[in-house]
């Protein structure tokens, strides 16, 4: 239809696998439009634990395709983004209810091997009788296995593929509802609604539904279609709480049930206990945490800590919905986690590729596999390249963080250690384009509580569609730990302020 804009590919879901999709295409030379309901990682991709791994639990189901390909990702990703993503050691205290410790060994030389790994150290052995990872554990713990996988910022990783792709041609919706699409012509008609009530249509060629929780929702209300159901619903909740040991590794924790929990240190003043598996089936958008899910992480993080964790130690608790391709597993915790892709239609009347499953970690690895697939659609353009492309803000070496830190603080000697630390892991070498000619900090605008200022609102805003104070508090950062209630009604305000102009 006259007038309305015409894309390659539309693509339905901010979330991880959304922008990474979009990203890798626009970088083909494909048009692309994204369109999300509600603001960038507003679903499962801002409630996860936030690590970038291999997946040790997934050995026992077998699961090796997906656990070779997400080890192989780790260093790949690392090293375009290593300001958002970190090395992390890994301590797994051995006791009598696991498997014997020489297979547990075994194992993990095995996750060592699989992995292909060149900078992050392999396993070895500890007496955590002696080591300083014993110290905040109960004194029955005598061995322990340490390991390598990586950690990352998830709401971040979602905004920095979706910065990177608006950077390379494509048109980023943040609060746009598709409302319908339908095949006309051989391509797809697509209706939107902003957040303001205005209407819009575009056109495309083929369509990518990423839409996560609400993937299903998408091919049978949106679409029109009876595609059944695919995706199994699994909630994880996660309590933070105030630090609980002083050094830099995390624990991996096997319950009596035969569940896992990690304990991670958290934001440089906390730690991050999670997650739990259970099938969920009431709507994503009002999922949270349960009573009976807080004091199960409670209980299961002091079977190994000296010190009790109890309610009054957490500060913030979150919860988000796994949208796991449903193979029919008993249950929630052996639910396959890899992804599944399925094409319905042809080019000659429009193409639609749906999204099921995937994790933060194949997040690259499953964008690729969906421009295979488009690819066989629209024909092939450019080469796969994000292997080697560096994230915005991710243009330094993988061991260089401190030393970037160290830069920043140097160039701007009115930064706090922590904040000059803070800026550097969300925003890297963009860390500048925030401060700018900055001297002191009143330079540095409005303060809205703990570390948090004018310049770097601004900047979210500009750039990465931030428009809410839980955008800005929550997904873009974390100060939202730090800060009080009169701060955020203050950003609020400045908000809204802003926008209105």
């Amino acid at each position: 239809m006259a007038g309305e804009k015409t894309f390659d590919i539309f693509v339905i879901g901010g979330g991880i696998n959304g922008t990474s999709v979009a990203r890798d295409a626009v970088g083909r030379g494909y048009s692309v439009m994204l369109a999300e309901m509600n603001d960038l990682a507003s679903g499962t991709s801002s409630a996860a634990t936030k690590l970038v791994h291999g997946g040790l639990r997934y050995l026992e189901h077998y699961e090796f395709r997906l656990v070779h390909e997400a080890l192989a990702e780790r260093e790949v990703l690392w090293a375009n983004a290593p300001h958002i993503i970190r090395a992390l050691r890994f301590v797994l205290p051995h006791h009598k209810g696991l498997r014997p410790a020489v297979v547990l060994r075994a194992g993990l030389a095995m996750y060592d091997y699989m992995g292909g790994r060149r900078l992050l150290p392999p396993t070895k052995t500890l007496d955590l009788r002696t080591h300083e990872t014993g110290k905040p554990l109960k004194g029955d713990y005598r061995t322990g296995f340490e390991y390598s996988d990586c950690w990352v910022d998830d709401a971040r990783f979602v905004a920095l593929n979706a910065r990177d792709a608006a950077d390379r041609g494509a048109e980023v919706r943040v609060r746009t509802k598709v409302t319908s699409v339908r095949r006309d012509g051989g391509q797809w008609e697509i209706e939107m609604r902003a957040a303001d009530g205005a209407v819009s249509k575009v056109r495309a060629s083929l369509i990518v539904n990423a839409a996560g929780p609400w993937v299903d929702g998408v091919i049978n209300g949106v679409m029109g279609k009876n595609g059944g159901h695919n995706v199994r619903l699994v909630k994880g909740s996660h309590i933070v709480v105030n630090k609980l040991y002083d050094h830099d590794r995390c624990y991996i924790f096997q319950n009596a049930d035969g569940r896992i929990i990690f304990a991670i240190p958290y934001e440089q003043d906390f730690t991050l206990i999670g997650t739990t598996d259970l099938d969920y089936k009431d709507d994503p958008k009002d999922v949270k945490i349960s009573d009976a899910e807080i004091d199960y992480l409670c209980s299961a993080a002091s079977e190994y800590f000296t010190k009790p964790v109890t309610r009054e130690e957490i500060v913030w608790t979150y919860s988000g919905v796994r949208p796991l391709f449903d193979d029919g597993a008993s249950a929630a915790q052996e639910a396959t986690r890899d992804y599944v892709l399925k094409v319905d239609g042809t080019k000659a009347e429009g193409a639609a590729i749906n999204v099921f499953g995937g994790k933060l970690t194949t997040s690259r690895r499953l964008a690729e596999s969906v421009l295979e697939k488009i690819e066989d659609v629209l024909g092939k353009k450019g080469p796969a390249w994000t292997k080697v492309a560096k994230f915005p803000g991710g243009d330094f070496e993988p061991l260089a963080f401190d030393a970037e830190v160290r830069r920043l603080a140097k160039d701007y000697g009115c930064l706090p250690p922590k904040l000059a630390w803070r800026l550097t892991r969300l925003y890297g070498t963009r860390a500048r384009m925030i401060l700018g000619d900055a001297g002191s900090l009143e330079e540095l605008g409005p303060h809205f509580g703990a570390d948090l200022y004018g310049r770097e609102v601004d900047y979210l805003v500009a750039n990465e569609w931030a428009r809410t104070a839980q955008d800005v508090l929550w997904r873009r950062t974390k100060v939202g730990l730090r800060v009080g209630p009169e701060d955020v009604e203050r950003l609020e305000l400045y908000l809204a302020k802003g926008l209105s102009h």
